[in-house]
């Protein structure tokens, strides 16, 4: 069990307001813009570690960079992500967990995990585009 820091807790605070996923060096610029006098290491440990204890979900952007978003805890979710604004929707889709469990049995694997993540452009980024 992680002990419960300022820290940890200012970090789990300010993923939770953020909109989607966004980067340490992006939370670390608001919680310092907010006074906070954390490092930025630190917002990069804990970050790393919400991750890992399943409290924040994490991806790479397609330039490589870690991105994080505060989840569900103990539920199993996949995301629908928006390129242009990072509108972030958790959504189940069972046909992708069966799918899965099908083809890790088919060959002798069992306890298939998996994440899957659908990136586009939301209905409003999609107005936006339309419109220019």
């Amino acid at each position: 069990m992680k002990r419960n820091t300022w820290q940890r807790d200012a970090v789990r605070e300010a993923l939770a307001d953020a909109p989607g996923f966004v980067s340490a060096q992006s939370l670390y610029g608001s919680l310092r813009e907010g006074g906070s006098p954390i490092g930025l290491a630190t917002v990069y440990r804990t970050l790393s570690s919400l991750a890992t204890d399943g409290e924040a979900d994490s991806l790479q952007s397609p330039e490589g960079e870690s991105l994080y978003r505060a989840c569900t805890l103990g539920q199993h979710h996949h995301h629908l992500i928006c390129t242009e604004c990072g509108l972030t929707i958790e959504i189940s889709a069972e046909p992708i967990e069966q799918w899965a469990h099908d083809v890790a049995a088919s060959h002798g694997f069992t306890q298939p995990r998996h994440v899957v993540d659908v990136f586009g452009l939301c209905a409003d980024c999609m107005k936006g585009a339309r419109a220019r």
